[in-house]
This record gives C-alpha cells, sequence and structure tokens, in this order.
C-alpha cells in the first residue's frame, strides 16, 4: 500500500511535528511501510509500536532493504548510523496518518465523512445511513469492518479486523475521491481511534451506538475505553470546515451509560450534540414500537418531524440504531424526512447480523456477530420475538482477549437462554479448555447443569451440529460470535471458517439434503 508516484519529503512532512531536522537534500520517497519485509529502496519506513512487536526492532531491516527515510519515536541518536536518515516524531501512529493522508493528497478534506462508532451497532448503523445518503441521491461511499464499497466497486476489508490501517483507510478515500463520490460513512473502531488509524480523516458528524464491556484487554478499564471512543469527539471538534449541506454534530445515545460523560465532553469542545433514544427527552425518540421475525415498525419522533419508520432489520435493538442513523441524516446532513424513511426501509439486513439460514427444518437457524455481554443479552432478547418455544445459544469466547468477558457472556445465556452449548472461538495460544472451563463457571452461577441445560464441545462444527439435535419445532437457534468473519485462530494459524457455511452444513446433515460441508478446524480431530 502507499506505492505510486514518488513524493518530496517536504510535501510529505509539512503538516507532520518533528525532533530534529528533515535532510537538507532532494529526496524523493517510492513509497510508505510499515512492515520492514516489504520495505523497498527509496521507501519511508515507519516504527509503529504495537503491543506485541516494536517496529523501532525493525530500522535496521528497513534500512538494509534501502529505506530512503526512517520514522521514529526514540532518540534520533540511537539511530543515525543506520545509513539512511532518520526523523523523529513524537507519535509514529499520529505521523503515520499524517503521511498516508498526505501522500493521498488529502482525500478526507474533499469529503463530507460520517464516523460511526461504539461497542455494538455500528456496521448496522453505518449501513442504515449509507442506504439513506443513496435514497437521497448523495454519492456516497462506506468503509466498515466488513467491507469497503466504492461506487460499483466491494472491497473486503480483511479476514479478522476492526478499523483498517490509517494507509489502507486514506487509499480507500482517495479511490472514493476519484470515483467522484462526496460523502463517506466511516466505521471507526476503538482500536482504530486509540491507534490513530483515523486521525486524518476530517470526521464532520460523529455518532456513538453504545459503549459497553469490550476490550478491556486492550484499554484496561471502562474509563480507558471511553476515552479511546471520546476520541471520535475530539476528530470532530478538531476538522476543518468543508462547503456543502451539512452540520457539524456529534450523535450521542441518550439511553447508554456513556451519554452523560460524552455529553460533557461535546460541551466542552464546543461541539453540538444531537441525542436519540427510547428515552422521551432525546431529540430524536420512538414510540409505538412493533417488533416480529420479519420486522420492526415504529414512529420516530423529533422536533417539528414525525415519521413513520419499517425496516426489515430484527430485534428491538435495531430501534436505536435506526434513530442514530436517522438523526446523523436527519441533523448532520439534513435530508429530508421521507427520503430516510425510504433509505431505512431500503437494507435488507447486514451479512452476518441476526441472518437467518432455512434448509427447510421446521425451527429458526440465525447466525450473529454478538460477541460481547451486551450484543448478547440483546440478541438472546430478540430471539424471544421469534418463538414461544425454546432459544438454543451456541457460542465462545476468544483468546488473548478480554477474559472477564468469559463469565459475563455465559452468565447472559444461562440468564436469558433454554440450553446453551460452549465451543470454541479464537483460542489463538490460549488453552481452548481453559477458556470453556472459565465460560462453565459463569453459567454454573445462573443455574447451569452441565449435560441438561448447557454443553461444552471443542469443536465449533460439532457444537453447532449438537444444538440442531436439540432443537424442536419452533425452536430458535442462534450461533453467535463470529458473524461475518472468514477465519478461526487456532494457535497462530488462521483457518477458513464461516458461521454460515458451518450452519449451513450442519443443517444439510441435520436434514440429509445437499449442502456445502462443514469447513475444517484442527479440532474435529479430537
Amino acid at each position: 500500500m502507499a506505492a505510486g508516484n514518488p513524493r518530496s519529503i517536504q510535501n510529505l512532512f509539512q503538516e507532520i511535528q518533528i525532533q530534529n531536522s528533515l535532510p537538507n537534500y532532494g529526496l524523493d520517497i517510492k513509497g510508505i511501510k510499515i512492515d520492514s519485509r516489504e520495505t523497498n529502496p527509496g521507501d519511508l519506513f515507519v516504527a509503529i509500536t504495537g503491543t506485541q512487536i516494536d517496529g523501532h526492532s525493525y530500522l535496521e531491516d528497513a534500512a538494509n532493504r534501502g529505506a530512503g527515510l526512517l520514522v521514529g519515536s526514540e532518540s534520533a541518536a540511537e539511530y543515525q548510523e543506520l545509513g539512511a536518515p532518520y526523523i523523529q516524531v513524537p507519535d509514529t501512529r499520529l505521523a503515520l496518518a499524517s503521511l498516508a493522508a498526505a501522500w493521498f493528497d488529502y482525500p478526507a478534506r474533499k469529503l463530507i465523512i460520517l464516523g460511526v462508532t461504539g461497542t455494538d451497532g455500528k456496521t448496522t448503523t453505518a449501513n442504515l445511513i449509507y442506504q439513506v445518503m443513496l435514497a437521497s441521491g448523495i454519492k456516497a461511499g462506506l468503509i466498515s469492518t466488513v467491507n469497503a464499497i466504492i461506487g460499483d466497486k466491494i472491497l473486503d476489508t480483511g479476514f479478522h479486523v476492526t478499523t483498517p490501517e490509517a494507509l489502507d483507510v486514506q487509499f480507500y478515500l482517495s479511490e472514493m475521491v476519484k470515483a467522484g463520490l462526496t460523502h463517506v460513512v466511516l466505521e471507526a473502531t476503538s482500536h482504530g481511534l486509540a491507534q490513530k488509524r483515523v486521525a486524518a480523516c476530517e470526521f464532520d458528524i460523529g455518532v456513538v451506538t453504545n459503549i459497553t464491556h469490550e476490550h478491556l484487554d486492550y484499554h484496561g478499564s471502562y474509563q480507558a475505553y471511553l476515552t479511546a471512543k471520546a476520541e471520535l469527539l475530539h476528530l470532530v471538534s478538531g476538522s476543518r470546515e468543508k462547503p456543502g449541506r451539512y452540520q457539524k454534530v456529534v450523535v450521542l445515545n441518550k439511553d447508554d451509560q456513556s451519554y452523560r460523560h460524552l455529553n460533557r465532553v461535546a460541551a466542552g469542545l464546543k461541539i453540538p450534540e444531537i441525542s436519540y433514544g427510547l428515552d422521551p427527552s432525546a431529540s430524536v425518540s420512538a414510540e409505538a414500537i412493533q417488533t416480529t421475525a420479519e420486522g420492526i415498525q415504529f414512529n420516530l419522533t423529533a422536533p417539528g418531524v414525525e415519521l413513520p419508520i419499517q425496516t426489515s432489520l430484527i430485534g428491538e435493538y435495531n430501534v436505536s440504531n435506526c434513530l442514530a442513523a436517522a438523526a446523523a441524516c436527519l441533523v448532520g446532513l439534513k435530508i429530508d424526512p421521507q427520503l430516510i424513511h425510504l433509505g431505512i426501509a431500503n437494507l435488507q439486513g447486514i451479512p452476518g447480523r441476526m441472518e437467518a439460514i432455512n434448509l427447510g427444518q421446521d425451527f429458526i437457524a440465525m447466525v450473529d456477530f454478538a460477541h460481547t455481554p451486551n450484543a448478547l443479552k440483546r440478541t438472546l432478547a430478540a430471539a424471544r420475538d421469534f418463538t414461544d418455544k425454546r432459544v438454543i445459544a451456541v457460542f465462545g469466547s476468544a483468546g488473548l482477549r478480554d477474559k472477564e468477558k468469559r463469565r459475563l457472556m455465559a452468565e447472559v445465556s444461562g440468564e436469558l437462554a433454554d440450553l446453551t452449548v460452549l465451543t470454541a472461538e479464537d483460542p489463538r495460544t490460549e488453552s481452548l479448555d481453559g477458556i470453556l472451563e472459565e465460560m462453565a463457571a459463569g453459567i454454573l452461577t445462573r443455574g447451569g447443569v452441565e449435560g441438561e441445560n448447557f454443553w461444552r464441545e471443542r469443536d465449533r462444527g460439532r457444537a453447532i451440529r449438537l444444538a440442531l439435535d436439540l432443537a424442536q419445532s419452533g425452536d430458535v437457534v442462534l450461533v453467535c460470535g463470529k458473524g461475518h468473519e472468514q477465519s478461526m485462530c487456532f494457535g497462530l494459524v488462521e483457518y477458513p471458517w464461516d458461521d454460515r457455511t458451518a450452519l449451513k452444513g450442519a443443517l444439510a446433515e441435520f436434514l440429509r439434503v445437499e449442502g456445502p460441508e462443514i469447513p475444517y478446524l484442527p479440532t474435529r480431530e479430537d
């Protein structure tokens, strides 16, 4: 990424604070790299410090491969003998974001950009906003954790991704400018915000869905996680004004525990804020909510606006996502309410979000991305709208991630699901048996009896098949945690895996009909 026409270092560094001096001779950069193994002669190499790897350890390797310029945050004296000029900056991640923006000629300054962050509902809300913009005739693009949509092109953003790296984000934005787009909705994760991947995105409108228990392994505490999410508000506040019909605004969830803090942050930054939620005091709210297995209907209320909303999205929690999208479009983009109604209705579903898989069975089988305690709680509650029979949940909890979440998710399932199958979900280098033991301990505190209302099955394919064997007519089987993702990590290896394909394969076996094979995982050999 970021290879193409050479750029002068003066051009690339014009908006970057440096702690020593640029070389006083002409030097053109041929590309920007953060992996020394990919560095070619004439490239600029940026030493990024991650959670496990420090890029400064690879400065010498990058220099040996012909890097024309090295950038790091450590003392310049340590690296002045490597054979390539070394530039010291206060923050290499922030520098990378600015360098990437400069390399692609600052594409964010030519686009109206809406950022969406939150623990759950980001992708759905981003897609709702995108559909409303399309319905209103806006030439819009989308960058989410599922894909990037640029006109007629749909680009996969990866297997296990949060927000793409800064170089990729700026590349996508530049492609959108080339395609003649004028607006972009960009999904921003806490990692993407904390790691400055979107620092040069010049956000004009910010939307927060909710901030609940997640990623505490990385952020350390809920307050630190909240601070990372609040960075979106700072980015909106700090962006320059652009031509076009929009209002700089942040859209906050009044029902969420994060609201009070974020409201204070917005006030301190002196940026307009609009609230949404089921709380009747919210600026944009909902009345007369009706949920079924076919979708949701409700009346949206806002100052001077009463609008019927209908969506094929299922689960009452999607009322909140619809309100967030509507508020951003109504106030931020000043879109006509009837076009908001049309755009929301146009979204037929999100890959891996409450996605039904039907091969003719007499029960409901669905895949959902729910991988946090709050998301699992909302998904299980939504399933109750579809049936008066039993709800069967299949899920795991990732290795090398927030350990407290394992117990919390199991407790939620113990309270809200009738039957639970605990299984693998990206154990990585942790003991899968150890993860399942922690989860089992949680469900036991909620009246779980192993072998009666919950089971442990190490192989995810067999776990799904077990849930189908347990299902009776009218039940709901929910396979949660992976959603749209296309791989699962065991040790250091990513194995191809798609819950939707696995559920289809398991259903085909169960019904003895034609269908795909359940993808292979190493636990199949157990």
